[in-house]
């Protein structure tokens, strides 16, 4: 089993339960597969750099998982089949970029926890 990162961009026209439940569709295809899903986040929507079929902004998420090699090719195909998705990348993580994203978890973790305090 590799570790990956897939970051995916759904285009800005759909709804905040619309995106949950695709999110949740491409998380529960990761486990079909044979993968286990360790870390999901929703980074919002955001400005594109250039246009995307005639849009200039998307929601992104950010989707860590461990999976065997063949399950790759495969969910790239359903990124590709989506009409949701407007861009994908995936990335096989080796040990350096495993240990950046770690420490990135735990960095992000105890900001939004001082958040809640102040709040």
């Amino acid at each position: 089993m590799n570790s990956y990162e897939t970051v995916f961009i759904l285009t800005p026209v759909l709804s905040e339960e619309q995106t949950k439940e695709a999110v949740q569709k491409f998380e529960s295809e990761i486990s079909s597969l044979g993968g286990k899903v360790k870390h999901s986040e929703n980074w919002g929507l955001r400005k594109l750099a250039y246009p995307i079929q005639k849009k200039s902004t998307g929601f992104y998420f950010l989707i860590e998982f461990e999976a065997p090699g063949e399950a790759i090719a495969d969910l790239e195909l359903m990124f590709k089949r989506d009409e949701r998705i407007m861009r994908f990348l995936s990335v096989r993580m080796d040990k350096h970029h495993l240990t950046y994203a770690e420490s990135r978890r735990k960095r992000l973790g105890a900001k939004k926890s001082t958040e809640a305090v102040e709040a």
